[in-house]
């Protein structure tokens, strides 16, 4: 059974080619859900919020095993400060459900995207599809060119 939901027609509208990974609809970290999938952890990116002042939340977007690094991340985008909202302030700033929050299904919602630079080690990486049991898997420059994400060295071991 295929899942058919806002990403996935906004990624067959634009012709980009992915594959939907359908998992149970608990929220699964990345590194849970990539055991369940069966690829290396490294590979599946969670999207994390980050706040910064006055400005639209930031959308960090780092491998599984590791952490947004704020003061990399802040120095990255010119920031004095940058911080982390609880999950139901990212709930309410992006409007998705935290295991479910991706910067596709954010596109001209005005977030600002940074992928962590450990992607360009991939071809493809899988981030969520915008609801929870559902990764999606896609090129790196795809994901980029969709979301006008910029890259940066963003992330920690954990």
């Amino acid at each position: 059974m295929n899942i058919t939901n806002n990403v996935t027609r906004f990624l067959d509208a634009r012709k980009v080619q992915y594959a939907a990974h359908q998992m149970p609809a608990e929220k699964l970290g990345a590194v849970e859900a990539a055991q369940y999938m069966g690829v290396p952890p490294e590979q599946v990116f969670k999207t994390i919020v980050v706040v910064r002042e006055k400005k639209k939340p930031i959308l960090a977007v780092v491998p599984g095993p590791r952490v947004v690094d704020l003061k990399l991340l802040a120095a990255f985008l010119n920031e004095k400060k940058v911080h982390l909202p609880t999950e139901r302030e990212a709930e309410q700033l992006t409007g998705l459900q935290a295991g479910g929050i991706s910067p596709l299904a954010l596109i001209n919602k005005g977030f600002q995207v940074v992928v962590d630079s450990v992607a360009h080690e991939y071809g493809k990486i899988y981030i969520s599809g915008g609801q929870r049991g559902l990764d999606i898997q896609l090129a790196v420059e795809d994901l980029l060119k969709l979301t006008n994400g910029r890259v940066g060295v963003i992330s920690k071991e954990n």
